[in-house]
């Protein structure tokens, strides 16, 4: 098949999986599903001159790049994330007892360290989403190694406590897990979309699966939600097929500041935290949680 354009998929590339057959995995409990909420904390990371970068960021709410002049409009957005958003999220998982995972751009948390403090100090995982919102694809390595380090350090100035995972915002590089893997202090890390259950990658490192679909960045326009019970609604029929198959499974739902936060949209979350409080087959846990679960149970694909 050489002569084929663009030839075969590299065998680096495990596109089969367990092929279909159980996991002999299992959550604590009675449960079925573990459900981790995962929230976006990305307000003071975004690209601004302003803050120095050599462009604004043109993905808010609206789809435009302001260029050659500073964006008030742009980051006023991402302001009402931090200056109100992250508040009534807070609230609302604590009226429902739900724990989740922050996940924490460095380059915001450094400069407004109530982000990560205030989650961690209700008893969120403060876990790394890179130092600026930016995709790590073609990072020098050097670069990125800086990166991580910077990234940490923020998030353990800020809550007393490093974090244990990772997430890149879209596309990680080929160097990022094995620098995470270098760096020696992470647990897991969330650059995964292929599954709906984690994987172990090595002895003490575990790829936990994400998903862009169960996910308010479709509150964008043209992302396909507008109505907050498009959001609950998409998200609760998730929950239930996963439960309805029988066999563990794993669903992350991510969140943002500034995008769930907004009043005519935190119904759509009431809904779903509703749906799922208080049952024995469904285990709302933190990342962290979830991987160190996972690393005790037995290695299959």
């Amino acid at each position: 098949m050489s002569d084929l354009k663009g030839g075969m998929p590299p065998a680096s590339r495990d596109l089969a999986g367990r092929a279909g057959a159980a996991s002999p995995a299992s959550w604590p409990g009675a449960a079925k599903l573990a459900l981790s909420f995962v929230v976006n904390v990305e307000e003071g990371a975004e690209l601004s001159l302003t803050s120095g970068d050599a462009r604004n960021e043109a993905v808010y709410e609206a789809r435009e790049e302001v260029a050659g002049h500073p964006d008030p409009c742009m980051e006023s957005h991402f302001g009402y994330g931090s200056r109100v958003g992250l508040w009534r999220i807070l609230d609302a998982f604590d009226a429902h007892g739900v724990k989740a995972t922050f996940s924490s751009c460095g380059r915001a948390v450094a400069a407004t360290p109530v982000l990560a403090a205030a989650p961690h100090a209700r008893g969120h995982e403060i876990s790394a989403h890179g130092w600026r919102w930016e995709s790590h694809a073609g990072m020098p390595e050097a670069t990125e190694r800086a990166v991580i380090a910077a990234t940490v350090a923020a998030i353990r100035d800020a809550t007393g406590e490093r974090p244990v995972g990772w997430h890149t915002r879209s596309a990680s590089s080929v160097n990022t897990r094995r620098l995470l893997l270098e760096e020696g202090g992470f647990l897991y890390d969330s650059d995964n979309y292929d599954d709906d259950l984690p994987r172990r990658h090595g002895a003490t490192h575990v790829r936990l699966p994400y998903a862009f679909d169960t996910n308010d960045m479709r509150f964008a326009p043209g992302g396909g939600f507008v109505q907050p019970e498009d959001f609950s609604r998409y998200c609760i029929h998730a929950i239930d097929w996963l439960l309805a198959e029988g066999a563990p499974r794993m669903l992350s739902i991510g969140l943002h500041l500034r995008i769930i936060g907004r009043p005519a949209r935190m119904p759509g979350l009431a809904a779903v935290l509703r749906h799922v409080a208080g049952r024995e087959d469904i285990w709302v846990a933190r990342r962290c949680d979830i991987a160190r679960h996972w690393l005790t149970q037995e290695t299959r694909r």
